[in-house]
């Protein structure tokens, strides 16, 4: 049979591909390495999120011809958020398989399943750094994504303004003084009570905060993060906290019951994490970071639950090339925005 009539194999229908291509190892980043964002998969495009007392969460959908949700009492809204849309376009000429023995044997289906699998791959990459882009700006209070290709620019989804609630002041760290008056542990006191207060009766586990590059040199420097370690069997962070055997990261080091992370990530020039931002936020609580998968735009796909990742190929109406695309149906979202908390070294 003809080389190019193997991608009518059942290898290579819309439901092989994403299986595989979901099967793919990631490398997600440090945020998808933390497992900080818990997945909801839904069967529309529309996620709607209800906003009560700064608690953000999904509505359950309801069977058609049922009863519906409770309307919103006083104090209470639903807000509909559209999915984002993330898709990469490919293809497959037909001389990268025009060598591939087409007799009979398995080899050729194979071969090209591997060359499918190559292209899958990066595709899956650049989706992982999107999605570690997007729960980036899902722990700052603000998701950005990147602009189109004609230059058009998509609008940031305002976790504050979006549902009403009041973003947190900026804390201010000086790290120029010499004096060791506790300044800097009072300041991540009030940080902790401050995420506490917004958690309300939530629990968390630590404070945790990722932090641009002079941040934590000027944490690390500070005499009086130097004079609480020095002399104590902790003055080993003093010299470790550099070394972070994952590669995800520069560093990371605690102080004042905090964990301060050099965060490792960046496109182009532009760093997730500004060199002298941090971003605190508390770890270990219950449905704090959310991720919303919807379905694809497939016939084979409506109304089913979404998947993290699809993928999909069909033959080019020349029959030159077989043409090949992976999405992503994606939503990054807080529970609970008043939690975040933005630190900057003062000016």
């Amino acid at each position: 049979m003809p080389t190019l009539d193997i991608f009518n194999d059942d290898a290579f229908s819309v439901v092989s591909l994403t299986q595989t291509i979901n099967d793919i190892p990631f490398r997600p980043g440090r945020i998808g390495q933390m497992g900080l964002f818990e997945a909801d998969r839904i069967s529309t495009t529309v996620a709607m999120i209800e906003s009560q007392g700064g608690l953000l969460r999904i509505v359950s959908p309801t069977p058609r011809g049922g009863p519906g949700v409770t309307l919103p009492k006083e104090g209470r809204n639903i807000r509909p958020l559209l999915v984002p849309h993330f898709e990469i376009n490919d293809a497959i000429n037909a001389d990268e398989v025009q060598n591939v023995r087409a007799f009979g044997t398995e080899s050729e289906l194979e071969t090209v399943q591997t060359k499918v699998a190559q292209r899958q791959r990066l595709h899956a990459d650049s989706m992982a750094l999107t999605e570690e882009h997007a729960r980036m700006g899902a722990i700052k209070g603000v998701v950005t994504y990147a602009p189109a290709e004609n230059g058009t620019v998509v609008p940031p989804l305002n976790l504050y303004t979006e549902f009403g609630v009041t973003k947190p002041a900026t804390v201010q760290f000086n790290f120029g003084t010499t004096a060791t008056d506790g300044a800097l542990l009072k300041l991540t006191q009030g940080i902790k009570r401050q995420i506490g207060d917004a958690l309300g009766g939530a629990g968390f586990d630590h404070i945790h905060a990722f932090v641009g590059d002079n941040f934590f040199d000027g944490l690390l420097t500070s005499k009086e993060v130097r004079e609480t370690y020095k002399n104590t069997s902790q003055a080993s962070f003093l010299r470790d906290s550099y070394i972070d055997a994952s590669r995800l990261s520069w560093g990371v080091f605690e102080f004042g019951g905090i964990v301060f992370e050099n965060y490792r990530g960046k496109v182009g020039t532009e760093a997730f994490v500004a060199t002298d931002e941090a971003r605190f936020f508390p770890v270990g609580t219950p449905g704090l970071f959310r991720t919303v998968y919807a379905p694809a735009d497939y016939v084979e796909t409506v109304n089913t639950l979404g998947e993290r990742l699809y993928t999909n190929q069909w033959t080019a109406p020349n029959r030159k090339r077989i043409e090949l695309e992976t999405q992503m149906n994606a939503l990054q979202y807080c529970s609970r925005p008043p939690a975040l908390i933005e630190g900057r070294i003062a000016a």
